[in-house]
């Protein structure tokens, strides 16, 4: 009777239990297949249910090992299932989503080797820009509706120069100015370090005139540098990143953000600026057998460098609460380790490409990782390190709630180009979207700075009061003098003016009521 070596034992017993592991029924994303001893199984495909995308998910690994590859798979297989997705692309790599793959002998036979068909696919794409700086649809927002907490963050602010930021919010709200771009907010607080702002800053208490000097300087510095651009009207409106094509398909949303790879803190806050919005302003959905969008933070460590606790526990808790929206997000890092463990805990499903292991520290982190899988046959320590291009260790969470099994990934190569789109298709597809005149033109409505200009402009001269001269009593046939016109009131003139009726049409803000706002600080009408 010939005996199964022990080894080939293991190895079906392990391929077994992936295999069944990934067997889900319904709609799935399909990523590769399962790898034992280098040997690729094309009966065993791993897959993450669209269910549970809105559980959140990782996708980390050293610079190079296919992190950007896997990013367009995943959205390409949503789009083709009707799921929008937004995704951020540093460094142009993603653009090719609008343009049909090349084939060839790589791509054929990794398409064998995986079970998994490959035809070259554009798929519909909207190309976005932050502030119009490069090839897309202008991304705007307002200082408003940005947020004290969100800025600070941007600004690189202390906790107490932050708490001081939200005092000069409080004002503007509260008094009617609307703040829609830099030069607004500059204004407020110019006007409240000045001698006519000396009362307005005193009734804040909390702020001090120092304080507000720090502030204004470093908001000088940010504008200096260009970041005016991204702030302004037309404001964005998030739900425009949730739309279809007329097939069906889902659109995907590539923010192109070469153009910005300089100011990493405000392309980091301005993808949680979008969340938030999302978050607020979607419905509660909760369990959804496909998500509504699935949302890629690239370069995930930029939102979490130097954020403060509290900026760090909002963060975790939009995390948390944006699943019942239907929201799926997926952080794209190159450690699991830039990911703070209030945060990592919430993303249930993980694609990890290789990790380098040069340092100390690179090996602490990578013993930190291991800990965090579940229970496997495999060699982590060893695989994590030597995973080839393409390759990554996968672990979801099943259409149960439950992890699957570790699962050695050989990753199915995407169906759309590999390189940058071409300029004249990526032109093509900005010239053909129905937000580009949504959304080109800069619009320069009546705010804080034209109001308080006008109110500075109307404050009339205070002249020097002497002692009124004693006069006669006039004669009794002089003919009676009428009494002088009494002036208006700084006031009275202010709400007689056009900019204050103008600025009570205002969409922007709410005089005499202050804005609500959410948990980032952001605008909430």
């Amino acid at each position: 009777m010939t005996q199964t070596p022990a080894s080939e034992s293991t190895d079906s017993s392990q391929i077994d239990e992936i295999r069944a592991g990934y067997a889900f029924e319904g709609g799935v994303l399909k990523l590769g297949a399962a790898v034992v001893d280098g040997q690729a199984h094309a009966d065993a495909p791993v897959q993450i249910p669209l269910s549970v995308l809105n559980r959140h998910g990782l996708v980390a690994g050293a610079t190079g090992t296919g992190k950007t590859k896997t990013l367009q798979l995943m959205a390409e297989q949503l789009a083709d299932q009707g799921v929008p997705v937004f995704l951020a692309d540093m460094k142009g790599d993603l653009s090719g989503l609008a343009t049909p793959g090349e084939g060839g002998d790589r791509i054929t036979a990794r398409a064998a080797d995986v079970g998994m068909p490959w035809a070259a696919t554009a798929y519909p794409t909207e190309f976005y820009t932050l502030g119009g700086k490069g090839t897309g649809i202008a991304i705007r927002a307002t200082i408003t509706g940005f947020g004290p907490t969100l800025l600070s963050k941007v600004l690189g602010l202390n906790d107490t120069q932050e708490s001081s930021l939200g005092l000069i919010f409080h004002y503007a709200d509260k008094n009617g100015l609307a703040l829609l771009d830099l030069k607004d907010l500059r204004a407020v607080i110019t006007h409240l370090t000045s001698d006519e702002g000396k009362a307005d800053l005193k009734e804040l208490g909390g702020l001090s005139s120092a304080t507000a000097g720090v502030i204004l300087r470093n908001l000088i510095t940010f504008e200096d540098q260009g970041a005016g651009d991204f702030f302004g009207e037309p404001e964005f409106e998030t739900s425009d990143l949730l739309r279809t094509a007329a097939d069906g398909k889902g659109i995907i949303s590539c923010l192109e953000l070469p153009q910005v790879q300089d100011r990493p803190q405000l392309f980091s806050t301005f993808l949680m600026w979008l969340l938030a919005d999302l978050f607020h302003d979607l419905p509660e959905e909760g369990d959804v057998d496909k998500p509504k969008l699935v949302f890629f933070f690239d370069e995930a460590h930029l939102l979490f460098d130097d954020a403060s606790k509290a900026f760090l526990d909002a963060i975790e808790q939009t995390v948390r609460l944006i699943r019942s929206k239907g929201i799926g997000v997926f952080f794209v890092t190159q450690s699991p380790k830039d990911v703070p463990s209030g945060v990592l805990a919430q993303l249930g499903n993980r694609v990890q490409h290789a990790l380098r292991a040069f340092t100390p520290d690179d090996a602490k982190a990578l013993k930190q990782a291991i800990a965090t899988y579940p229970h496997t046959a495999y060699d982590m320590e060893k695989l994590l390190t030597s995973l080839g291009i393409g390759e990554a260790v996968v672990t979801v969470l099943s259409d149960r709630g439950v992890p699957t099994p570790v699962a050695w990934t050989r990753m199915k190569a995407p169906n759309s180009l590999m390189d940058p789109s071409p300029q004249a298709t990526m032109d093509a597809v900005v010239n053909a979207s129905p937000l580009k005149t949504k959304y080109a033109d800069v619009v320069d409505r009546e705010s804080a700075y034209e109001l308080l200009a006008k109110r500075l402009e109307a404050a009339p001269a205070a002249p020097q009061q002497a002692p009124a001269p004693q006069q006669a009593p006039a004669p009794a046939s002089a003919p009676r003098q009428r009494a002088p016109k009494e002036e208006p009131s700084l006031i009275q003139q202010v709400a007689g003016s056009s900019a204050f009726k103008s600025m009570l049409r205002s969409a922007g803000t709410v005089i005499g009521r202050e804005i609500t706002r959410s948990i980032f600080g952001t605008r909430r009408r």
